[in-house]
C-alpha cells in the first residue's frame, strides 16, 4: 500500500534519512535481468558515475536503439500500413470486380478492420507491459498479421475477405501504441518526438514506397501462372512481413533492465536516464495492476480528451485510406495513379521529420500538431473549391502533410502521464485504439457517390480537423495549469524550507533504491519536472 505523509514527517524523514550511497561505498543498486534490484561492483559504480564515462556509454546507448531499435520498428510500420492498405490499392486491379463486392462491402472492408483493431489495443497494451520480452512479442504479432495479409490473396468472397480483415486487425492492434510505449521506456522526452516521427514517418514511406512497389506488382505479375495482380500483391507482401518479423527477434529490445545486447553499465545509464527524466523510476510498484493502470487512465479527463481529440483528429484525416482513389480522380491510368501517390508522401515524410526535431529542441508540442492540420484545412478548402489538376494535386500534398501532427499525437499522450509505467501503457491504448473509431468512420465517409470532387467527405474532414484543434487547446490549458500548480507548490516549500511536497512513499523508496540515492535526492529528482505543452 501507498502512503501520504505530512510536510513535517517528509522533513523527519530527510533528516533521519541515511547517507547518499555513493560509488565508494559500494552502495550502488540497479535493477538486474529479472527485474530484481540488485548491488553492482563499486569499480563499476564509479564508471557510471563519472560524468564525462556516463556521457560516453550514453552516446553509446543511444548509438545501439537508433540502429538496432529504430530500423526495425520502422521497417515494420512501412510494411504494416502496406499490408493494411492493400484492399485500397488492389481495387485499382480489380480486387472489388472479381469479389462481386458492393460499394457499401468494399467500404465494410474498409471499416470491419478497425473493430479488431480498436478493441485489442488497450489489453495488447497493458500485456505488453506485464510481459519482460517485448522483442519476442511484437515479432510474433507481426508474423502473425503478415500470414493474414498473405491469405487474403485467396479468399474468393465478401465473408473471406471480411473475415481476414478482422483476424489482421488483431495482431496489428499491438503494433503502433506497443511502439510508442516501448520507445518510451528507452527515450527521453526530449528524444521522443525526433524517434516516434521516424517511426510514423513509416506509414508516410508506405504510402509513397508501398504505391511504387504495388504498380510494379500489378504491371509485371498480372495473370502470371493464372493468378490476379492484386491476389499476386497480398501474397508477396505477406511473406515479406513474416520473415521481417522473424528477423526483428534478434534486433529488438526488450526493457532496460534486461535487454541481452547491452552492457551492465548501459543498462544502468538507461534507467538512470529515464528516472532523472521524469523525477522517478520508470517502474510499477507492487500495487500497479493491469486493471489499477486501466482505471488511473479511464478517470483521468487528460486521456478523455485526448481520446475525443485522436477520434475527430483521424476522422479528419481518414482520406489516408482513400489516397490512391483520391489521385486517381486526376484522370490518369491505374499506374502513372500510383505512381502520383509518392510525392506527396515523400513531401510528408520531410515536414514530418523536420517538425518533430524542432518540436524536441524546443520542447514544444502543441503549435507543431494543430499547425499540420491547419495545413490539410487548406488543401480541403482549395480541393473543394477548383478541379483543375494542379491545384488538387497540391492539396494533396497539404493533406498528406497533416500526418505531421498525428506522428505527435502519443508522444504529447506520454510526455503528459509519465508515471505509472502501467497508466502511460493504457493511456497510450485507449488514445490510439479510441481515435482509430475516426478511421472507422472515416471508412463510409469517402463514398464513390461523392467522387470525383468528395466535397462531402472533405467537409465532414474540416469539421473533425477544427474540432481536434479545439481539443488541443483543452489539453494546452489543463497541462499549463498544471505546471502552475507545480511552480506554485515549490515556491510554497522553497519558502517554508521543504525539499519536495507529499509523495507516494512507494516510489520514492524504490527510486532511492533504484538509483541508490538517499531519500532527498530522490525527492529532490521531482523538482524542477514540467509537463510540455
Amino acid at each position: 500500500m501507498s502512503a501520504s505523509i505530512t510536510d513535517k514527517e517528509q522533513r523527519e524523514l530527510v533528516e533521519n534519512a541515511s547517507p547518499s550511497p555513493s560509488a565508494e561505498d559500494g552502495n550502488v543498486t540497479h535493477r538486474n535481468e529479472k527485474g530484481e534490484i540488485t548491488h553492482i561492483d563499486p569499480a563499476l559504480a564509479r564508471r557510471v558515475h563519472d560524468p564525462e564515462v556516463r556521457k560516453a556509454i550514453e552516446r553509446k546507448l543511444l548509438w545501439k536503439l537508433d540502429t538496432r531499435l529504430m530500423p526495425t520498428v520502422i521497417v515494420i510500420f512501412i510494411l504494416n500500413y502496406i499490408d493494411r492498405n492493400n484492399v485500397s490499392t488492389a481495387r485499382l486491379s480489380g480486387l472489388q470486380q472479381d469479389l462481386g463486392l458492393s460499394d457499401v462491402q468494399y467500404e465494410s472492408c474498409i471499416a470491419i478492420l478497425y473493430s479488431s483493431y480498436i478493441t485489442f489495443q488497450t489489453p495488447s497494451n497493458l500485456f505488453l507491459n506485464y510481459v519482460s520480452k517485448p522483442s519476442l512479442y511484437i515479432p510474433i504479432m507481426v508474423i502473425l498479421w503478415g500470414l493474414v495479409s498473405l491469405l487474403t490473396g485467396v479468399t474468393k468472397n465478401f465473408t473471406g475477405i471480411a473475415l481476414c480483415r478482422v483476424a489482421i486487425g488483431i495482431p496489428e492492434a499491438a503494433f503502433y501504441p506497443g511502439t510508442i510505449y516501448l520507445l518510451s521506456r528507452w527515450y527521453t522526452k526530449k528524444e521522443l518526438a525526433f524517434r516516434s516521427a521516424w517511426l510514423y514517418c513509416g506509414l508516410i514511406i508506405s504510402n509513397a514506397f508501398g504505391a511504387l512497389m504495388a504498380a510494379g506488382i500489378l504491371s509485371n505479375l498480372e495473370g502470371k501462372l493464372g493468378v490476379r495482380g492484386w491476389r499476386w500483391l497480398f501474397y508477396i507482401e505477406g511473406a515479406i512481413t513474416m520473415a521481417v518479423g522473424f528477423l526483428a527477434m534478434l534486433s529488438l529490445p526488450d526493457y532496460p533492465y534486461n535487454t541481452w545486447w547491452l552492457t551492465t553499465e548501459e543498462k544502468i545509464v538507461a534507467q538512470q536516464r529515464l528516472s532523472e527524466d521524469a523525477g522517478e523510476a520508470d517502474q510499477d510498484s507492487s500495487g500497479d495492476t493491469a486493471w489499477k493502470g486501466f482505471k488511473m487512465a479511464i478517470t483521468d479527463p487528460k486521456v478523455l480528451v485526448f481520446m475525443f481529440m485522436t477520434f475527430v483528429q483521424l476522422l479528419g484525416l481518414s482520406f489516408v485510406n482513400f489516397f490512391p482513389t483520391l489521385t486517381q480522380t486526376l484522370g490518369y491510368s491505374t499506374t502513372v495513379t500510383l505512381l502520383l501517390c509518392a510525392p506527396p508522401w515523400a513531401y510528408a515524410f520531410i515536414v514530418c521529420i523536420t517538425n518533430a526535431r524542432h518540436s524536441d529542441w524546443v520542447q514544444e508540442r502543441f503549435w507543431h500538431i494543430t499547425w499540420p492540420w491547419m495545413g490539410v484545412l487548406v488543401g480541403y478548402i482549395i480541393a473543394m473549391s477548383t478541379q483543375v489538376t494542379a491545384a488538387r494535386y497540391i492539396a494533396l500534398f497539404l493533406m498528406a502533410a497533416g500526418y505531421a501532427g498525428f506522428a505527435l499525437t502519443l508522444v504529447w499522450v506520454s510526455n503528459s502521464f509519465p508515471r505509472p509505467p502501467v497508466k502511460r501503457a493504457a493511456a497510450i491504448g485507449l488514445v490510439n485504439g479510441f481515435g482509430n473509431l475516426g478511421n472507422l468512420v472515416g471508412s463510409y465517409v469517402w463514398d464513390a457517390k461523392f467522387s470525383p470532387i468528395y466535397r462531402q467527405s472533405m467537409g465532414v474532414g474540416v469539421v473533425g480537423l477544427v474540432l481536434a484543434i479545439g481539443c488541443a487547446c483543452i489539453i494546452r490549458i489543463l497541462l499549463k495549469r498544471m505546471n502552475k500548480n507545480l511552480e506554485r507548490l515549490e515556491e510554497v516549500m522553497d519558502a517554508a524550507g521543504v525539499d519536495t511536497a507529499d509523495r507516494d512513499m512507494d516510489r520514492l523508496r524504490a527510486t532511492a533504491e533504484i538509483e541508490g540515492i538517499a531519500l532527498d535526492e530522490a525527492a529532490a529528482m521531482k523538482i524542477g519536472f514540467r509537463y510540455l505543452l
